[in-house]
């Protein structure tokens, strides 16, 4: 993953809000003061994916390319 993309993808599960909440930090938030299992960990990606794939899909539907947001991946 480029540098560029890890930004993005911070900035996803930072910024990203879903009916008034942020997933990404509420999940994180739910946890305090627990040690994540693998599965645990495993379980966030797969959100921190969809949260990506829904700002893509977003995106895509306004008309901005990814790569406008992110540069060139190459």
């Amino acid at each position: 993953m480029t540098g560029r993309v890890k930004e993005y993808v911070a900035a996803i599960a930072r910024e990203f809000f879903v009916g008034g909440y942020q997933p990404a930090q509420k999940w994180l938030k739910d946890r305090k003061g627990r040690v994540l299992t693998s599965d645990d960990l495993l379980h966030y990606k797969s959100i921190i994916s969809a949260l990506v794939e829904t700002r893509r899909l977003m995106d895509e539907l306004a008309g901005v390319p990814l790569a406008a947001k992110l540069g060139t991946l190459v």
